[in-house]
Formats: structure tokens, sequence, C-alpha cells
């Protein structure tokens, strides 16, 4: 689904009318996170935001996922994975589960570390610990209670912001912004501060500042003429990385966040990429649900974490990879 146009935009009729309804929501959301959660005997870090939707969340965790790696620590992935029917928990196997099953988020983050889809995360986090986790990086969760956090990172779409700065469906908000950042130990906001979100945020509550940037594969298409699709939370974004990395951006095609293409779905991408004679292009994301028999056609364009200061980052994981359990 797509958001309404009134979540972005703070006037009109509708949101003022929906205040009651997002009222409801948000109380049934304090009830249901001031609930215990289980302690794990290893770190837990939750890369989750405030509103509905995408900010970073995976490509946070998948930089945090390396991090520890890159520490000797074997780290493991916990989402609840949105968008497929599995509750699990189940360990993702990429050669025998698809996006329809799992969610696409669950098959990026299983190309780099054993990764676990669970409705219950508390249940996801037992099983990742019996497989011998020895840290466990939540996709998503924020508002989940099942589970205790040692870091919670509350990720910000600098181009989106909090929207309306209303809760659903008022709004974009899962909760008011005060709430989720009080649970928060630290804003990791991506990209500039277009709609002055940070100045909503607690004065006390650390900002860290990075944006997404390309992979290497981008370099190929520098100067080449694309046709750019993608069902992401703000494709606006992923348009002008490819158009800021020199690429020709003859056309391109928004769809829904977690859009499940079909096969008519690609033959019409592919028909109006031939008729710009331009490359059919789109992400990581959104090439996990491209129906197999098209993959060969498309290119993708993965991104990775910058950090402008990454030395804060891994200060607050000193604390939590020194808290590794050692194996018996």
């Amino acid at each position: 689904m797509r958001a309404p146009d009134f979540w972005t935009g703070g006037g009109g009729i509708l949101p003022r009318l929906l205040a009651p309804a997002a009222a409801i929501y948000a109380a049934a959301t304090a009830r249901r996170v001031a609930q215990p959660g289980w302690r794990a005997p290893v770190p837990v870090i939750c890369c989750g935001n405030a509103t509905a939707g995408g900010a970073g969340k995976t490509t946070l965790a998948l930089d945090i996922g390396r991090r520890l790696a890159n520490r000797g620590v074997s780290v493991h992935f916990l989402t609840r994975g949105y968008g497929g029917k599995t509750r699990g928990p189940t360990r993702v196997d990429p050669a025998r589960h698809d996006s329809t099953a799992v969610g696409d988020e669950a098959l990026l983050l299983a190309a780099e570390r054993p990764t676990w889809v669970a409705a219950d995360r508390a249940a996801g986090a037992r099983a990742a610990v019996e497989a011998g986790a020895q840290a466990i990086v939540m996709d998503d969760g924020l508002q989940n209670p099942t589970l205790e956090k040692d870091l919670a990172l509350l990720t910000i779409d600098g181009s989106y912001g909090f929207g309306n700065n209303r809760v659903i469906p008022a709004g974009p908000l899962r909760e008011p912004v005060a709430a989720c950042a009080a649970r928060s130990s630290a804003a990791v906001l991506f990209g500039d501060d277009e709609t002055g979100a940070l100045a909503l945020l607690p004065p006390n509550l650390p900002v860290l500042r990075g944006r997404t940037v390309p992979g290497a594969e981008v370099a190929q298409l520098k100067g080449q003429p694309i046709y750019a699709f993608c069902g992401i939370a703000n494709p606006r974004k992923f348009f002008t990385t490819l158009a800021e990395s020199g690429a020709i951006l003859a056309g391109r095609a928004p769809y829904a966040d977690h859009y499940p293409y079909d096969a008519g779905d690609l033959r019409e991408i592919l028909a109006e990429a031939d008729r710009l004679r331009a490359i059919p292009v789109t992400t990581k994301k959104d090439f996990v649900r491209v129906p197999a028999a098209f993959r060969s056609r498309v290119t993708v364009v993965g991104v990775t974490m910058a950090w402008e200061e990454p030395a804060r980052l891994e200060a607050m994981l000193d604390p939590l990879a020194a808290r590794v359990p050692v194996p018996a």
C-alpha cells in the first residue's frame, strides 16, 4: 500500500477527523510497549523507527552486523519478516525461502549472516542463542516489547522525517516521537534533516549522522541511460542516488513499499526500458521480489552506510562487544 498524501503534510481535514482514532492507536501502543520482555543472555541491538515504512533500518542493521563480525562476534539477525507468510521462529534459507515466505528484508540479511524470522521476537532470540548467536541485531522492533534491547537505535530518513507528526491513521507515526525517543539509546539520521525532525527529539538524545551510498556496481552505469524502478518507502531517494552517481535517468517507476512484482509488471518494465533504450535498474530489496525468470535482465544497485563519525558508533558497540559470552 502507498502512504496517503496527507501523511506528509500538516493541513487538511482528514488528519483532524482521524485524530480520535490516532489517540486510540497511540494508547494501545503505549500499553503494549510497557509490558516486560525477555532478557537474552547475549547483547541485543535494535534498529527501528517511529514511522510506518522504511527509514534505513535494514541498511543500518547490516552495517552493525559487519562491525560486530569484524570484532570476531557471531552475529545473528532477527526480523519479523514483513511481507512474508512465515511466523517462525524460522532460520532463513535463501535457497529454499523466497520473499513471499519470509519477506524481502530477511533475504537481504540472510545473504550475509544467519537470520531468523519470528513474529514473537523473544522466541526468535531464543532460537538464535541456541544456534550459537553471540549477539543479536534486530531489523525493526522498537515497538515490540517481548525482547529487551541493550542498544535501541531510532532511524530517521532526513528527507521524510516524521511526516505530519501524527499517529496512525492520521499520520505515519507508530507512536508519538517523544515516546519512541524515550526508549531509544540514540537516533541515526540518514541524510540531511530536511524536515526539522531533530527538533522533535529530546536534547540529550545522541544523534549519529550518516547517509546511504551506492555500491561499486553503480560505476558501470555512469553516463548510461537507465530506467529505474523500485518499491521502497522513499523511491525518490533511490532515483536521486542514481542521478548523483552519474547515470542518465531516462525514466523512473515508483511502486508501493514491498510491492510484489509479477510477470506482467516485469514485462511492462522491460518494455518501457526497451522503448527508452535504457538499462532497467532496481534495488537489492526489490530484486528479491522480481520473478526469477526476469532477473537476468535487471541490473541491481545496492547501498551501504557512510558515517560522518563512525567512531561514535563504535564507542556504543564497545561495551556490548565486551559482554559477548565466550564459547564453552
